[in-house]
């Protein structure tokens, strides 16, 4: 009998054993989020013998919209991808870009105290396709890899949550790249003429905030502040970027994207520009 007892102990102890092992086996390593949003929207209009007139058109837009954030331990590292191109054909006219836009955003943070990050960021932005003077539609004034303009840096991240999180980056070397062809009779984008990159050494805000409204309308903003310590640090450049989408059903929403930019070397003003439209949507 007592060799039965001991018997039954040892195996209810195994067993016990192989539950713990098993539990340790399945622990989850995941550390990646992954998620985004294809869309393309589209309109169309045609006329035959309409008397109040009109002229057949088509317009496409599409973008794509994608985040990738890692977290571990006291590590995170945010990463967002954003592409958008449109096109738009009027009968009897040439097909004009509606717009344009490629950027790359990566955050890598290692934890201070708290919600801080000790961070390291870099941004980079660009155009797919050739821009024309809008004064002068035979005038190439833009083109890919040309402006390009890329910034890296060092300083805090204060992050609450992948939808809100702001990095302060006092140290942030900024390059403003084009082709030569473009500054060979005078500066382009703030780079001088005969040369094809401009150098600045600032301070960068990078703020994000994406709401839930409803449960099928969303918010993003995005915000990009930059000051140049070497030249004229009181004009800061911004960008701001809105996208929202309202949810139709899964594959149908009304996406609206508007961005407000000021970049006193580009142009002395503001610049905007919005698309709205209804169309497919995609997310993953």
């Amino acid at each position: 009998m007592k060799k039965i007892i001991l018997l039954s102990a040892f195996l209810i102890s195994q067993i016990f054993y192989a539950q713990t092992e098993t539990v340790q086996v399945v622990k989850d390593t995941t550390y990646w989020i992954k998620k985004g949003t294809i869309a393309v929207l589209g309109s169309q209009s045609s006329f035959s013998q309409w008397q109040a007139g009109g002229s057949n058109n088509l317009a496409i837009n599409g973008s794509i919209n994608y985040d990738i954030n890692y977290k571990k331990d006291d590590w995170v590292w945010d990463n967002k991808f954003i592409a958008m191109y449109g096109i738009n054909k009027l009968k009897g006219e040439e097909q004009r870009k509606t717009d344009d836009r490629l950027e790359v955003n990566s955050i890598l943070g290692k934890k201070a105290q708290g919600e801080w990050y000790y961070s390291a960021f870099t941004n980079f932005k660009t155009q797919f396709d050739t821009g024309l003077n809008p004064k002068d539609e035979t005038e190439r004034i833009s083109h890919f890899m040309s402006p390009a303009y890329w910034q890296t840096g060092l300083g805090m991240l204060w992050k609450k949550n992948d939808n809100l999180k702001v990095n302060i980056a006092p140290a942030t070397a900024r390059f403003i790249f084009v082709h030569k062809h473009f500054t060979d009779f005078g500066e382009s984008f703030g780079v001088e003429q005969g040369k094809d990159v401009r150098f600045e050494m600032g301070a960068a805000v990078n703020a994000y905030y994406k709401v839930q409204v409803m449960e099928n309308f969303t918010i993003e903003n995005i915000l990009n502040l930059y000051s140049n310590y070497l030249e004229d640090p009181q004009n800061v450049d911004i960008d701001y970027q809105l996208n929202a989408v309202l949810k139709v059903n899964k594959y149908i929403s009304t996406n609206l994207t508007f961005q407000a930019l000021y970049d006193d070397n580009a142009y002395k003003g503001f610049q905007t520009r919005h698309t709205l439209g209804v169309g497919l949507n995609y997310m993953f």
